[in-house]
């Protein structure tokens, strides 16, 4: 169960609504253990079976993720793959990376994920479009920049998310749970409406997880 500061919607609709999802297969759930023992911040489960079904609704063959972490999202989008489709996933931390890999293997999906180490701001300019799916994770405050590097790579009907887009919450109310959460609340607020009312895309924020933005590329 997420403890109180993350919810963002009332604590009865969040337990009825993590008592429906389906059940995540031993692997998974070994890396939700891992996480939370570790502190290491990956997507919901329902965000991450958003991104599953998502990838299978527009039969994505090419997916940039921001933000690998240990690859639990990566498990869920490569396995809604065919098996010629690739994520190619960013994160700066090797160690993390490493023990990605060693997941996604252990899934079976090695040739369906392709690692990148360094900033994504760095990392995206050097990689070949078109993308059907990007979805980013990474440092909040750089969400505009890896939006405005990745637009171009994203096909026309392409569609982007964006985790944690609430903040648990700060984003709406401005009451911070401590200072340290200011420079992001505040760069969140900016990328939020930069992102909703953006003239390529068609836009929504969703309050799935610790909130979700969510559109479509038209043109």
């Amino acid at each position: 169960m997420k403890a109180q500061v993350g919810l963002i919607i009332h604590q009865e609709q969040e337990d009825y609504l993590e008592r429906l999802l389906p059940e995540r297969d031993l692997l998974l759930r070994e890396m939700e253990r891992f996480a939370d023992a570790h502190g290491i911040p990956i997507a919901d489960p329902e965000v991450a079976m958003f991104l599953e079904i998502t990838t299978r609704a527009i039969r994505a063959t090419r997916v940039l993720e921001v933000g690998t972490a240990i690859g639990y999202a990566d498990i869920f989008m490569a396995r809604a793959m065919a098996p010629q489709g690739r994520v190619v996933t960013i994160d700066t931390n090797t160690e993390m990376i490493e023990k990605a890999k060693a997941y996604v293997k252990r899934a079976g999906l090695e040739d369906r994920v392709e690692f990148h180490e360094g900033p994504a701001l760095t990392v995206i300019p050097t990689l070949d479009g078109p993308f059907d799916l990007v979805y980013l994770d990474a440092v909040k405050g750089e969400y505009r920049g890896y939006l405005d590097l990745a637009l171009p790579l994203i096909r026309v009907g392409g569609v982007v998310v964006c985790d944690n887009v609430l903040w648990r919450g700060q984003v709406a109310s401005g009451r911070l749970f401590d200072e340290q959460y200011r420079q992001s609340t505040e760069a969140l607020r900016g990328f939020n409406d930069y992102f909703v009312h953006h003239p390529q895309m068609l836009a929504q924020i969703l309050p799935l997880g610790d909130g979700l933005a969510y559109s479509v590329k038209v043109k």
